[in-house]
Parts: C-alpha cells; structure tokens; sequence
C-alpha cells in the first residue's frame, strides 16, 4: 500500500482502535513518474486494497507526452507523483487552452493595429488633419470639399466595424476568464464601434453620436471592473487597468464637454487607445505559456478568483 497517500485512518470505538484499508480518492487515482528523457511521462494507477477485499486495483499504464521534466514544473509531490488526472494536468500545467480562448485571444491582441490604421488614413487626407484638434470620426467623413477631404475614409469606417466585431467576439470567447460584467461591457462596446462605422460623421452625425456613445460609457468601466477582478490574481496588470480605466473615463468626460475644442482629437484618443493596450495585455495573459489563467469560482460571493 502506498505511504504517498497519508496515513491509515484510525477510528476509535468503545476504547478499540481500529485501523482501515487506505482507499484513496478518485482525484488521486493517478499519478505521474517521470520517464527518460523521450519527453513522455506514464500515467499509472496505483496498487491499493479495497474495502473488505484482498485484491489490488487494476493497474492501468497510458503514455503521456509532456513539455518538461515534472521535478522542473510542479516540483515533487508525493516524490515525483502529481495526484491530478493527465487532461487537468497537461491543462494547468502547460496552458493548453481551448480553440475558443486562442481565437478570443488573437482578437483581442490584434485590435492595436486600430492605430496604424487611423494613421494611414490620415496620411491621405487633404487640407490638413491634426491628431490633436481633429476628431477621429471625421478621418471616415465621406463627403469632400475644398477645405478638407479623406479620401480613404471606406477603410476608417470598415476599420470601426472590423474592430468592434473582434472585440465583441473576442470578449464572448474570454467570457470565462473576463466574467460576465467585462463581457456584457465589452460586446456592447463592440457593437457601438460597428455602429459608428455604419453612420459616418457627415452622413447624420445625431445618429453617429448615438452610436458612438455606448463606446466611451462602457470601455472605461469593463477596464475598471476587469482591474478589481484581477486584484487578487495579478495585481501588477489590475492596477495598470485600473488606472487606464480612470484615466479613459476621465479623457472621454473631458472630450464630451470639450466640443470641438483644441484638444478634442487628443482627448478622444486618450480615451480610445489605452482600452486597445489593456485589453491585448490581458489577452496575452491568457496565451501564457505557464498555463495561469483565470477563472471564476463556484463560492457564494460569485466574484472571486483562483490562479490555475
């Protein structure tokens, strides 16, 4: 009988100590003994007695390919045995993560580019676009006159509608690690950017600020909700949120009530392009290579996280 599993249980009756068979739980049925250097590990059962028998379990032996050795990776529990099955160990282990959550990954940590798109079509305006002064919505005006044009303005709007749809199916296929709130904010988000690029500045700008609203209410608050969410998992990265997300509340207030100022192309920017960073920042946590990620717990309060 295997020591690895702790000690016999000892039960007491009427001053009579009585000592069990050990049966081990089913979560630590398996163990893993580090093979030769071919990269594979055995996954094997253990020998044990069963209740009220004089037989030993069935062994059962499967080959397991792994990245590294498992003393390098979780260290040495039970010596060199890991109670944990070959799927939840690879998984946690490694960071082998589901299409899905490499899919909503990539969506998000692609959305940056957002800027070098903005910058391209600027480079092609006439009669001079300022990123400080200059809005980004009239970078995707359709109509030209002689004081100012943008002709490439099909890619500004195409670009509002590509980058909202990666941001909302991104954040639909993070939802486990994002949380439900995050999600909601950010799908809304989403569909406001392709909103916005359905109805261009010039075309009716009462309906491109409709549209557009939703975009700078609910991106400040997901990074601020996405923060207090990964408190207790990656502080460093949730108080970077955390300050992005004041500073973008604060940037789009600003830009709101600034009109058509000197600084509105600065301020809208502010509140835009921060939302883009911390998100691809987030995304590529979920990328890691040492397989943390983070999901929801199943305890009552309904909010709080586990590293796995």
């Amino acid at each position: 009988m295997s020591a690895g599993f702790g000690a016999a249980v000892v039960v007491a009756r009427t001053r009579r100590v009585k000592t069990l068979p050990q049966v081990p739980p089913r979560r630590h049925r398996f163990r893993y003994e580090q093979r030769a250097s071919d990269g594979t590990a055995r996954e094997s059962g253990p020998r044990h007695l069963l209740p009220g028998r004089h037989s030993t379990a069935t062994h059962v032996t499967a080959r397991v390919p792994f990245a590294q050795p498992l003393s390098d990776t979780l260290g040495t529990v039970y010596g060199d045995r890991v109670p944990l099955t070959a799927r939840r160990w690879l998984r946690e282990s490694f960071g082998v993560r589901s299409g899905a959550v490499r899919w909503g990954a990539v969506a998000l940590l692609v959305r940056p580019l957002y800027i070098a798109t903005e910058y391209v079509v600027a480079a092609a305006t006439t009669g001079g676009y300022s990123f400080v002064s200059d809005s980004v919505s009239r970078l995707g005006e359709v109509g030209c006159t002689a004081a100012y044009c943008s002709p490439r303005h099909e890619l500004m709007n195409g670009s509002f509608i590509v980058f909202g749809v990666l941001l909302a199916v991104g954040a639909l296929l993070l939802r486990r690690s994002l949380g439900p709130w995050v999600t909601g904010l950010l799908v809304i988000s989403g569909m406001s950017s392709t909103a916005t690029g359905l109805a261009p500045l010039d075309q009716d700008a009462t309906l491109h600020a409709i549209a557009a609203t939703p975009l700078f209410v609910a991106q400040p608050v997901a990074l601020i909700v996405l923060g207090a969410r990964l408190r207790g998992v990656r502080p460093r990265m949730a108080g970077a949120l955390l300050v992005a997300g004041v500073v973008t509340a604060s940037a789009a207030a600003a830009f709101v009530l600034s009109g058509d100022g000197s600084a509105a192309g600065a301020l809208e920017r502010l509140a835009l392009w921060p939302v883009l960073i911390g998100l691809a920042a987030f995304a590529w946590t979920q990328l890691d290579p040492d397989g943390r990620s983070v999901q929801r717990s199943s305890s009552a309060d309904g909010g709080a996280l586990t590293t796995r």
